[in-house]
């Protein structure tokens, strides 16, 4: 096992703290990858030609300007790069995103502003670049610290490409956190306990740990329905479900969210206005939105495929698809779907504020008798460990 420094725990003292508050975050997508990943069902593309970063940059911008109109005038608490791989980007490309995103919104200093990248794409000039940019937070698609693994999972990096893009991301940014796929076939809750274990000594602040899932439309799907592919069944996903939150709590990393791990203070402030149901702006091929507009919160969708989002965005200056006007009952569905993810749970006010009514007793009675959900005070539910793993129940029984 590689020796990493302990990180220093002032790292964070530039960035502003965590309110509480949903928030308002501004994601822009870009949608290229240098290769597609049999498991992944994102809105990302392989071009064996160079991409026209000056044309797709003016179309960002020209977006944004027409989401600006939408949004209103909006202080943005955190700026979140994805994709594909956003760190095929050039630095000149990512600091005119940020340049316009500052024109159109308010960005105080001091938020994060995170950009995902592949190991297999990681440079130290271009990871300076990004930095001088204005990029304080790196998220990292690591995946797997096993070669093998990483072969079957049809990552372009092998583990010494990770532990080096580990490296950098830790001498030059805030903040760091990366990736790991697990419920991988064959993959026995030991094995598992190793590598989580190797994960946390070489992280700063933050984990992603999320369970191999078959999404329709993907290699994988393909091969799992033709019996090619096996993945752990329900009882051992749990099992190694389990054992990823006793460690994770135990290394002062608990689950924030349920497949997010943070040190106290270092949760992903883009991802929580998410999950506590704040607006964002979505920009970019695929990218999608919650804009609040009166009593209506606006779901926006944009054109998925990359060079027919450009030449809409070009002609009509914005590539969305789809505008939906989301009423009180749809917002309390959603803001329940997400919050519950939460270990700090649900805003109950909130819910009630939405939906007009309180929970069914009958039905809250019930999962708070088999200890799937509990009450923190009088303000808030969530869900129990027991919970999160039946979680999608939980909500629909909450939601009737």
């Amino acid at each position: 096992m590689d020796n990493f420094d302990t990180p220093s725990t002032s790292r964070d003292a530039a960035l502003l703290p965590d309110t509480g508050e949903p928030g308002f975050g501004v994601y822009v997508h870009w949608p290229f990858c240098a290769a597609k990943c049999p498991y992944c069902d994102f809105n990302s593309h392989v071009r064996h030609q160079p991409v026209d970063q000056e044309r797709f940059t003016s179309a960002f911008l020209k977006e944004m300007a027409t989401v600006r109109t939408m949004s209103g005038p909006k202080t943005v608490t955190s700026i979140f790069l994805g994709g594909g791989t956003p760190s095929l980007m050039k630095p000149e490309t990512v600091s005119a995103i940020l340049d316009g995103i500052a024109r159109h919104w308010h960005v105080p200093d001091g938020i994060e502003i995170t950009m995902e990248a592949n190991p297999s794409s990681v440079e130290a000039e271009r990871f300076r670049g990004y930095r001088a940019a204005g990029v304080n937070r790196v998220s990292l698609g690591v995946q797997a610290l096993n070669d093998r693994d990483l072969k079957f999972l049809g990552r372009l990096h092998d583990v010494a490409d990770a532990l080096k893009a580990i490296r950098l991301a830790r001498d030059i940014f805030p903040r760091m956190s990366f990736d790991l796929i697990y419920a991988r076939p064959d993959q026995t809750v030991e094995e598992w306990e190793k590598e989580l274990k190797e994960a946390i000594s070489y992280a700063v602040d933050h984990l992603s740990l999320y369970q191999l899932t078959i999404e329709e439309g993907t290699p994988f799907y393909g091969l799992h329905k033709a019996g090619k592919l096996i993945v752990p069944d329900g009882e051992q996903s749990a099992l190694l479900y389990e054992a990823t939150q006793e460690i994770t709590a135990r290394e002062g990393m608990p689950a924030y969210e349920v497949s997010n791990h943070a040190r106290p203070g270092a949760e992903s402030r883009h991802n929580l206005t998410y999950w506590r149901y704040g607006d964002y702006a979505g920009i970019g091929p695929g990218a999608h939105g919650r804009l609040t507009r009166g009593p209506e919160k606006l779901a926006t969708a944009t054109e998925r495929k990359p060079e027919t989002w450009l030449d809409m965005v070009e002609r009509d200056g914005h590539g969305i698809l789809d505008e939906e006007r989301l009423g009180f009952e749809e917002q309390s569905d959603e803001l329940l779907l997400m919050g519950l993810r939460l270990r700090e749970g649900v805003d109950l006010a909130r819910w009630q504020q939405l939906s007009g009514r309180d929970l069914d007793p009958k039905r809250e009675e019930f999962l708070l008798e088999h200890k799937f959900i509990e009450r923190i005070g009088n303000s808030r539910l969530r869900c129990t460990p027991s919970g999160m793993l039946i979680l999608d129940s939980v909500v629909a029984d909450l939601a009737c």
